[in-house]
């Protein structure tokens, strides 16, 4: 009768334990999921911040190596290839020579920085002044203009992708900064005067001229030097070779700011 009776407590205390037993058996799978989660974030954090350094020493490294050596390639010319046989173009040729700066007109490098950068003697890679008077004027025209320096065009061609992406924008920033603290300016203008793009795979001013005007770059004249830098905002729908009203528009534009540079002479200030 003893027992009897003490089997009901005794069967209760069973259950306590065992749901004790299921409570502690569920919290410990939850620390432990809360623990794998945990590592998976902090693997992931640090494979994030592996990958940063990784690109900002190669960024620093591939950059000051640009002070003695030309670049075999850039990331828009391999955007072009890769393009153009998606397209299916047989007939694409990609044109570029490369061309130190001495062996390049005078007129050439006044004109890219007339049409394209006329701060860039002075400013540190990006042009503030320019970038609020962009931004004012699609405010008051709702029409957004470029406002990049010659040193940023130069980052994003040589690095980056087309586009208008925050990160791009971001990458591109940090790119310019490397470029003007690692490099020279006169070496800043001479890489650009080699890989802008000047028409469909034409890349440089070298191998612009010898398309268009059949002379190298070193023989090209105010006018010729001008018509080319007049296309550069739009290289694939501006043709120096047959240009249109607009194109010598702006072609007499540039030659007058050329003249108000004060011609060659401004490239002393590059020195």
């Amino acid at each position: 009768m003893l027992s009897a009776g003490r089997a009901p407590g005794a069967a209760t205390a069973a259950v306590a334990v065992t749901r004790k037993k299921k409570a502690k058996s569920k919290q410990r799978r939850g620390d432990e999921v809360r623990a794998w989660a945990l590592q998976a974030v902090e693997r992931v954090v640090r494979a994030l911040a592996m990958a940063v350094l990784f690109a900002l020493v190669a960024s620093f490294v591939a950059t000051l190596t640009l002070r003695w050596l030309r670049p075999p390639t850039t990331a828009f010319m391999l955007q072009a290839r890769i393009e153009a046989y998606r397209a299916g173009r047989s007939d694409f040729r990609l044109r570029n020579q490369w061309t130190y700066l001495d062996w390049i007109s005078p007129h050439a490098a006044v004109a890219v920085i007339a049409a394209e950068d006329q701060r860039f003697a002075t400013h540190g890679g990006l042009d503030f002044d320019a970038i609020w008077t962009a931004l004012r004027d699609h405010a008051r025209e709702g029409r957004l203009r470029g406002a990049s320096t010659i040193s940023q065009q130069v980052a994003k061609n040589l690095y980056l992708w087309s586009g208008r992406s925050l990160l791009r924008k971001a990458a591109e920033a940090y790119l310019t900064v490397l470029l003007e603290v690692l490099l020279p300016k006169r070496r800043i203008l001479e890489l650009y005067l080699n890989i802008a793009e000047f028409g469909d795979g034409i890349y440089g001013v070298e191998a612009a001229s010898e398309a268009y005007f059949a002379k190298p770059s070193s023989g090209l004249e105010r006018e010729e030097a001008a018509l080319l830098a007049a296309v550069l905002p739009s290289p694939r729908r501006l043709h120096a070779d047959r240009p249109s009203a607009y194109l010598r528009e702006r072609q007499q534009w540039i030659l007058a700011q050329m003249a108000q540079l004060g011609g060659p002479a401004y490239l002393e200030e590059l020195d």
